[in-house]
């Protein structure tokens, strides 16, 4: 379902302006480029299968976002290719489609179609969208009425009923309250369950030894490790302890 072979991602680093001294020694120098490159993923591949749940560890700065953004196609390898073969549905910014002054039932549908729907299989699940957010009694009021929680529970919900074939999540996993926490556990793994390929990029090694079938480490935007849960885990943890970092 997703193959990536030898990704690199570069972003351009603006120089400082050089004093005057320093420009004059290193003339050809600052006349061939006034930037350096930022390499955020360097030579990376893997491959998820059909039903594979990957779980993307690293410490912040390791090039998982990234990794995230060229895997929903927002953006492009500097170097190398990624393959995604089915519809990709994001539960990443939970919401960013919504308009604050329509309703939750207008959002439903209008973030829906965004999500790949068609106005008429949004409208066939709506009732179900509605449920399972819990937010009956506020539905046709505007969304900027919402408190945070509600309006992340909505997104949720709609999110996780579009029919998706490859789930990208990050970081998303304490929507709402702890009942729908819980609520919001179950449906993801559910849909694990069903061989709804995942990749889920997450800080909480307890999430993700309890949802991923395999992980994988990154590190300086390089591949550290890639295995079972526990292994890669338990080696992301050593090293953060054994160089002082804080791990969760």
């Amino acid at each position: 379902m997703i193959a990536a072979d030898s990704v690199w991602k570069s972003f351009p680093v603006e120089r400082d302006r050089p004093g005057f001294k320093e420009f004059i020694t290193n003339v050809p120098k600052f006349l061939k480029s006034g930037r350096n490159q930022f390499w955020a993923l360097k030579d990376v591949s893997f491959r998820v299968n059909k039903g594979e749940c990957l779980g993307i560890i690293g410490r912040n700065g390791a090039g998982k976002s990234t990794l995230l953004s060229l895997l929903l196609g927002s953006s492009q390898p500097t170097k190398g290719k990624i393959e995604m073969q089915g519809k990709r549905t994001p539960l990443l910014e939970l919401g960013a489609g919504f308009h604050q002054d329509m309703t939750g039932r207008e959002n439903i549908i209008m973030n829906g179609i965004l999500l790949g729907q068609t106005k008429d299989e949004v409208l066939m699940k709506i009732d179900e969208i509605i449920g399972f957010s819990g937010l009956e009694e506020f539905i046709d009021r505007p969304i900027r009425t919402y408190s945070s929680g509600m309006y992340m529970r909505l997104a949720f919900s709609v999110a996780i009923h579009t029919d998706p074939e490859i789930l990208l999540i990050d970081e998303i996993l304490s929507v709402g309250d702890e009942f729908f926490q819980k609520k919001s556990n179950e449906a993801i793994l559910g849909l694990i369950n069903r061989g709804i390929t995942t990749v889920f990029v997450s800080h909480d090694m307890s999430s993700v030894k309890k949802i991923c079938s395999r992980v994988l480490w990154l590190e300086h935007g390089g591949i550290m490790a890639d295995g079972s849960p526990d292994d890669v885990v338990e080696k992301y943890i050593t090293r953060g302890s054994d160089d002082g970092s804080k791990v969760y």
